[in-house]
């Protein structure tokens, strides 16, 4: 075998290697900062806050209570029309801004007592505090126009409102569920999904 033949492919494959290592080595941090993005694990919940039979019952019975005071069978606040347009890797984002509009306007401020209200109100502040981390993937344009209809809606109707969103409280907690505990919750907020 001719030396210099060998010679050259050693140095063609050296030089390609080289190459490669420098393209790869650039392009790392643009990698990891996108896996960071894609990775936000700060979107799920752990199923076993869910799991507790006395917040789960609390939180029906307040929401059956407050029910029995409204006066407004024509709105929603909790349900599928928040999901509009929005991608199922971003559900368990919109349902921590609609629990933090539900805490901050309507369990801080009740205009009637209800039984179980302040073990309710504590359990939803504390979901919120642990998905303090969670963020949006992409653009939020859809999720803060829905979230928008429903400050606006909840302003509307005023003290009705206050005890539709109490009434709907059960709502919220199955869709903070179903949304922040689920596999595709959890891999949503790790790779971009097609919904």
């Amino acid at each position: 075998m001719d030396p210099w033949k060998n010679w050259t492919r050693c140095f063609l494959l050296w030089a390609f290697c080289c190459y490669c290592l420098f393209f790869l080595t650039i392009a790392n941090p643009l990698l990891s900062k996108q896996a960071d993005t894609l990775h936000n694990h700060s979107c799920s919940l752990s199923k076993h806050h869910f799991q507790r039979i006395t917040i789960k019952n609390l939180t029906y019975s307040l929401a059956k209570q407050a029910r029995l005071h409204d006066e407004d069978t024509d709105n929603r606040f909790v349900g599928q029309h928040l999901y509009t347009n929005i991608t199922r890797n971003e559900h368990c984002y919109l349902m921590k801004r609609v629990t933090d509009i539900v805490v901050t306007r309507v369990l801080y401020k009740p205009k009637k007592q209800y039984t179980g209200l302040q073990e309710v109100a504590y359990f939803f502040v504390h979901l919120n505090a642990k998905l303090r981390g969670c963020k949006p993937l992409g653009d939020k344009t859809y999720i803060e126009g829905n979230l928008k209809i429903m400050k606006d809606k909840l302003e509307q109707l005023g003290e009705n409102g206050m005890n539709k969103v109490l009434g709907e409280l059960d709502l919220l907690f199955d869709y903070l569920e179903n949304a922040c505990t689920s596999k595709k919750a959890s891999d949503g907020h790790q790779s971009n999904t097609k919904n």
